[in-house]
């Protein structure tokens, strides 16, 4: 790999020759947001509280049984922009647009492993701003977990926000399994 990313184009990525392609998603974690959940009769709340852990954890595509690839069915238009070099794939995004709430979903967002850092990330994030202004929507949205902070943190610095909580996508025990789906939103100007 070329040690200059900045000469690498962000292209469209075909769909014939991309559908399914697996993303490893692996990181490990030494922090988390803690959620706390407070539901009475007068009102709600929900506490995010960042801790870190006693041990690392490590999350692995393996152990969700790979769910994450581009072009999947369920997100039917989605469109995929990546950086290919030597017909090898170093970052991706795929954009879906949700029509009946005027928002571009970022689906996935993977940059390799070995050339993380580089700043693919943040370029692939400014190209999913402008095609959301581009095309007019009210926001970008996206899923990550309470449980991938340096994920939360990236989108902070590109912008994004809490968006919404739930407290019961994965399981029927999120908050106490450490892993509570966190909704981002970018609302673009």
């Amino acid at each position: 790999m070329d040690n200059s990313v900045e000469n690498m184009e962000i292209r469209l990525l075909e769909r014939e020759k991309w559908r399914g392609f697996v993303l490893d998603m692996d990181y490990v974690a030494c922090e988390r947001y803690e959620t706390r959940v407070s539901d009475g009769k007068d009102g709600s709340s929900i506490t995010l509280t960042r801790r870190k852990l006693s041990a690392p954890e490590s999350h692995t595509s393996k152990q969700y049984d790979y769910p994450d690839k581009l072009y999947q069915d369920h997100f039917p238009g989605a469109r995929a922009y990546g950086f290919v070099e030597n017909g090898r794939l170093a970052g991706v995004i795929e954009l879906y647009a949700e029509e009946w709430a005027n928002r571009l979903r970022v689906t996935e967002l993977w940059v390799r492993a070995d050339v993380r850092r580089r700043g693919l990330g943040g370029r692939l994030m400014d190209f999913a701003k402008a095609e959301a202004r581009r095309q007019g929507r009210r926001m970008i949205i996206l899923e990550t977990q309470t449980c991938n902070v340096n994920a939360i943190d990236f989108y902070r610095r590109n912008g994004f926000v809490l968006a919404g909580v739930l407290l019961a996508d994965y399981s029927n025990n999120d908050p106490g399994r450490g892993e509570v789906r966190l909704e981002m939103g970018y609302y673009p100007t």
